[in-house]
């Protein structure tokens, strides 16, 4: 995204020394690439330590054998172990001896890191004063004594690159054919006349792209440069990933496409990240990498007050460590860039004025803007090679003395740079001859090249082992050292002023919701073509699922193309969202259809296990376009026909749930698989119009149990004797309007009085008749909560599709009138309402349900579902939110998660604006009082959530806005669509003792129910349709499909389990994995009641035994690896040493918050007869 906008030699490297005087001395390594052979970490060491350690061998060892006598005396007698030295932690990636997996690890939230810095400090500390620095605009007017390269030389690593933006202003296929398949034919040609130039390129979408096009002299040419160590491919992924609103299983599957491609076609494993672009980062995404194999990050748009504070005190290099890692096993070292931009005027030194006149391409002759500063680039020549390589060194030193060492990254580039051969010659000749001049005199102690990203940090690591850079008392850590430590993330983004880039975290909410129903159906076909594969033992059934194999692949490199940080984030030009959108519509067409085969093998209802024949069953819910809001088929339920429903459960435990499906008619009858009578109850459909709220249509609710990860059958007949048919809910309605009649089949009441009240055996919900609006929660067992409910809207004329600038406060839109319909049954409770707002038509209607479901989780849960309709001129500048005023005495402070993955604290500050103190919600948001009271909101797509007052929880629904926001885009966010909002909300009460949130200033975790609920949110029952009805006299055979031989712990979820390379399924060699299982266990706050557990066989607290995980598939061998599926050397990924211990005899034990993969050998068990 637009932000502001040689002669040949043999190659050698940095001296280490001043003294050195040039390149033939140095102490680095070689620039050869060795992608696959992962780098060991070095630890500090010193000549005496290793004298002293030597001559007092025996004294030691006896003081410690003294030690553990006394530990394991304290450890019987239960007196609470003391805190461990740091020293016995720092093991990371260091090669260990292996013990019997004995170790329990604790559930315990109480846990935390012990680091240097969190960001929670930083935020504490700044007073985001927004001061002007000078020429350094956000900092301050950099200066340095001369010195301080005396001892250590500085060494410059220039390090060329091209932001290549999946789909922004262009769509993807757009761009290439304009730019990046020009620019990756410049980097082959410009990089192979001279070996001292380098480069790095991290889209693999783009790279994938080209290769499909590139000659085989070209491909190998490129294969070349990164085999002798010019061309680096950094992050590897299928794009640079927004961290804000994607879920942390795009992110697995976006990083694993590129990486796993990369590898097969290139050979290269990437082991440093490069994220110069998304809007603020997540510690999900810093985890992720590190069980990936990474060893380094770069990171660049955090808040400048931050980038200044960090720079401060020389910390703008840091390990990142997980906030609850104990045992420093995430820990990774991360590079923040300093300044305003990735440009070149923003990243040579402190002063773009100066660093602009050294991007050679804004010379005249060039396409792009020229110096906004007045001062332009000039041809480098011998006449002022010497002026204009000392003014370039100036800044080169002054960005040094922001960081500890003296190895100094400069990156040279912008989005779509190095597009032509004239460019690209510009840029390396003239700082070929910078840089050689530089290198050529001894008293500037300094060197200066081209580098790529592993070369600058290879050099770092080396630098930090021979001088130590830690300051006193600093924790650091054993990964490298002489940097602090630091935990927390870096959300909300502040390029400058008060621009806050928290509007993204709702913008185009409609594609937002889109992409989790495509990740949770990509979670489910994937299930399905290991499960056919699985149990497959002859060729003849390999056809279905191989054949749609590249369809699968397809479908992921979709939904990896729309975590780049201009898709999901909503931040693309309107064309460029439908090429978005369309894909995705696509690819979950092809998956549904593919789906719905795999059932019907599965099930035994397709024999002939092709895919020739077309499917018998179609979702219940489909979309006629991509951008259209799916519609519920109805199913006809004719007189003497009975129509088959598949219902698919994606979670790893047995579910007991209420389900629904669309009738037309309602005197119908529900059978379970063996044709036995299942209670059910059918309530009016119900729709977004004032004039016409009843559709005519039914809704038919039953309550279904489904095996884990399986596939139940249901039957919805009419005319079937001796079951007694569908039970009509009642109803009560209120309409000031007398738009409202009572619908045909349904007996109805009209409502007097001010509030009105549904419940089922856990809660009493409390409405308020006027507004339609909620107005308290009492538990039966517990106290009674007050929970306002507010639907209000900000204005504004400065927001757009990045920034979120209020013009003040929301206002409340609803008023007294509106259109009220009460449903009352004994399976389902809900109140509609259809609000009355100053415009004819309300931009928003809302459900509220609650069930009864016999100690179900659905039982503990409040839906609430809002349709939105932002649509119209009378809505532009108007951003919609839902508003929850509870009696929660949280004091301001929330949480709210990230990534789907962990949970952040949030503290609402007054130093900041409204639009600060917005954070992203990908998937849950939760207050807690002083008392252990929580109230939360679970969501199934990414939004905007805020506590801007004690009590109070705000969600932003969707927003509309007329001007562009000055970040580039050149447009507003008006292509509004109508869309369905869906939160499950929990209100629970702790059982025992808890940290106070006000004082605890770490993240708490969500309760084990509440994982549970989320789950069940976001990955909801997959509900299949027979296309046509058979006759009621036909029984057919029972038909389920259950693939666990048991239900897998409540606090255990397994994040994929895929065939990764369906493509190659068949050519691979017998004996090799093909299938590969990925685990998480989910960290939970002990001290919420597990209520729902009577669907949880157990908590993970033993070890899992894979061979023994599946009932009709042998599991033969079990490998662990990495999450992106490549390393199998398990060390460098920085685990507990336990990981791997257990899985070539299938014990797997997972610690908390942990995701760990494997490698599956499977075969059919011998008695299956599939």
């Amino acid at each position: 995204m637009i932000k502001t906008s040689g002669s040949r030699s043999t190659e050698m490297p940095f001296s280490s020394r001043r003294s050195a005087g040039g390149w033939a001395q140095s102490l680095l390594p070689t620039t050869k690439s060795t992608a696959k052979q992962p780098r060991k970490s070095r630890r500090r060491t010193t000549t005496a330590f290793v004298d002293f350690f030597i001559s007092n061998f025996f004294r030691i060892g006896l003081c410690l054998t003294l030690l553990f006598f006394l530990f394991i005396i304290f450890r019987s007698t239960a007196v609470p172990k003391p805190l461990l030295f740091r020293s016995s932690t720092l093991r990371a990636r260091s090669a260990r001896s292996r013990k019997p997996m004995l170790h329990k690890f604790p559930n315990d939230t109480t846990l935390s890191a012990s680091v240097d810095i969190t960001t929670k400090d930083l935020y504490d500390k700044i007073q985001f004063l927004d001061e002007d620095g000078g020429p350094w605009k956000q900092g301050w007017r950099v200066s340095y004594k001369g010195n301080e390269w005396d001892e250590e030389k500085l060494k410059v690593f220039v390090v060329p690159h091209s932001h290549n933006d999946p789909g922004w202003k262009l769509t993807v296929e757009e761009y290439y054919d304009r730019q990046s398949r020009h620019i990756l034919d410049t980097i082959v040609e410009t990089l192979s006349k001279d070996n001292r130039r380098k480069f790095i390129w991290e889209e693999m979408s783009y790279l994938e792209r080209w290769w499909r096009d590139a000659s085989s002299s070209k491909r190998q040419s490129f294969i070349n440069l990164v085999q002798n160590g010019q061309l680096e491919i950094v992050g590897g992924g299928w794009v640079m990933n927004d961290e804000a609103n994607s879920h942390y299983f795009a992110i697995i599957e976006q990083i694993t496409e590129g990486n796993l491609w990369l590898n097969e076609t290139v050979g290269v494993i990437p082991r440093n990240s490069w994220s110069i672009d998304p809007f603020g980062y997540s510690s999900t995404m810093a985890y992720l990498l590190r069980r990936m194999g990474f060893e380094n990050m770069l990171i660049q748009r955090t808040h400048y007050e931050m980038k200044k504070e960090l720079a401060r005190h020389k910390n703008l290099e840091y390990v990142w460590r997980q906030s609850w890692d104990t045992e420093e096993t995430t820990d990774i070292f991360v590079h923040m860039m300093p300044f305003y931009s990735y440009d070149i005027p923003h990243t040579c030194g402190p002063e773009p004025a100066v660093c602009c006149q050294f991007d050679f391409a804004r010379m005249r002759g060039f396409v792009y803007e020229r110096c906004p500063w007045g001062e332009h680039p000039v041809e480098t020549a011998q006449e002022n090679v010497k002026e204009r390589a000392l003014k370039l060194l100036d800044q080169y030193r002054k960005k040094s003395v922001l960081y500890r060492t003296n190895t100094l990254l400069v990156p040279l580039g912008d989005d779509f740079r190095y597009i032509s051969i004239d460019e690209a010659e510009a840029q390396f000749r003239n700082y070929q001859m910078l840089f050689d001049y530089i290198n050529s005199d001894p008293s500037l102690n300094a060197e200066a090249k081209f580098g790529t990203l592993d070369d600058y940090f290879r050099t770092l690591r080396d630098e930090a082992d021979r001088i130590n850079y830690s300051l006193n008392s600093e924790i650091g850590s054993g990964e490298i050292g002489g940097f602090p430590s630091l935990s927390g993330d870096f959300f909300t983004y502040a390029d400058r002023n008060q621009d806050y880039w928290s509007g993204y975290y709702v913008s185009r909410p409609f594609f937002k919701a889109v992409d989790r129903v495509l990740e949770q159906t990509l979670r489910g076909a994937e299930m399905m073509m290991a499960f056919l594969l699985g149990h497959c033992q002859r060729v003849l059934c390999e056809k279905l699922p191989t054949s749609f194999a590249y369809k699968l692949v397809s479908a992921r490199r979709n939904l990896a193309l729309f975590q780049h940080h201009d898709g999901v984030t909503g931040t693309a030009k309107d064309h460029v969202v439908e090429d978005y959108g369309t894909r995705m519509h696509m690819a979950l067409q092809d998956l549904q259809i593919f789906m719905s085969k795999a059932f019907e093998v599965l099930l035994g209802i397709r024999h002939e296990r092709n895919d020739q024949n077309p499917a018998n069953f179609e979702p219940a819910q489909t979309r006629s376009r991509y951008d259209a809001q799916p519609i519920n088929r109805a199913i006809s339920a004719h007189e003497g026909t009975v129509q088959a429903v598949v219902l698919f459960n994606p979670l790893e435990q047995t579910r007991n749930e209420v389900v629904m499906v669309v009738v037309e008619r309602p005197d119908v009858t529900v059978l379970d698989s063996n044709w036995t009578c299942v209670k059910s109850q059918i309530s009016p459909e119900l729709r977004h119009d004032r004039k016409s709220i009843f559709t005519g249509r039914h809704r038919l609710y039953w309550r279904s149990a489904v095996p884990a990860m399986g596939l139940q059958t249901y039957y919805i007949a009419n005319g079937f004797v001796g079951c007694e048919k569908a039970k009509p809910a009642s109803l009560r309605l209120s309409s000031p309007s007398k738009l409202l009649s009572c619908p045909h089949h349904y007996s109805c009441s009209n409502l007097e009085s001010d509030t009105v009240e549904i419940s089922n055996h856990h809660q009493v919900l409390t409405f308020n008749v006027s507004h339609g609006l909620l107005q308290k929660i009492s538990h039966k067992n517990v106290q009674l909560n007050i929970v306002g409910e507010e639907i209000s809207m900000y204005s504004s004329t400065e927001s757009g599709a990045y920034l979120f600038k209020p013009n003040g406060d929301a206002e409340p839109i609803t008023q007294a009138g509106g259109e009220m319909v009460i449903s009352e049954g004994h399976l389902v409770q809900e109140v509609f309402s259809y609000p009355n707002t100053a415009w004819e038509k309300a931009p928003i209607s809302h459900s509220t349900r609650i069930y009864n479901g016999e100690s179900s989780i659905q039982e503990f849960v409040i839906e609430k579902e809002y349709h939105v309709e932002l649509i119209g001129n009378e809505f532009d500048n108007k951003e919609l939110i839902a508003r929850y005023k509870t009696d929660v005495d949280n004091q301001r402070i929330f949480y709210s998660d990230l990534n789907g993955f962990q949970m952040s604290r949030r503290e609402t500050y007054d130093k900041i604006p409204v639009q600060g103190n917005y954070y992203p919600m990908p998937s849950l948001a939760f207050m807690q009082g002083s008392n252990g009271e929580r109230f939360s909101v679970h969501t199934r797509q990414s939004l905007g959530v805020a506590s801007l007052k004690n009590g109070w929880l705000e969600i932003m629904l969707d927003r509309r806005l007329v001007r562009d926001d000055g970040r580039g885009l050149g447009q507003g966010v008006m292509d509004n669509h109508p869309m369905n909002v869906v939160f499950h909300i929990l209100v629970e009460s702790n059982i025992s003792s808890t940290a106070n949130p006000i004082l605890n200033p770490h993240p708490f975790s969500p309760s084990l129910l509440s994982h549970l609920v989320g789950a069940h949110l976001n990955y909801p029952m997959h509900v299949f349709i027979a296309k046509t009805p058979e006759s009621i006299s036909m029984q057919p055979p029972p038909r389920s499909f259950s693939p666990l031989a048991t239900s897998l712990p409540c606090d255990l979820h397994i994040v994929g389990f895929k065939v990764p390379q369906p493509h190659k399924y068949t050519q691979q060699p017998i004996g090799e994995p093909k299938f590969a299982l990925i685990l998480q266990r989910r960290r939970w706050d002990s001290s919420y009641c597990r209520k729902g557990r009577s669907q949880c066989s157990s908590i993970a607290d033993e070890p899992v035994n894979l061979f023994d995980m599946f009932k009709e598939i042998a599991v033969l061998s079990a490998k662990a690896t990495s999450i992106n599926l490549l390393h199998e050397e398990i060390d460098m990924l920085g685990y507990s040493e336990q990981f791997g211990v257990g899985a070539q005899e299938g014990h797997v034990f997972i610690p908390p918050m942990e995701i760990q993969a494997y490698k599956l050998r499977l075969q059919p068990r011998e008695h299956n007869t599939f």
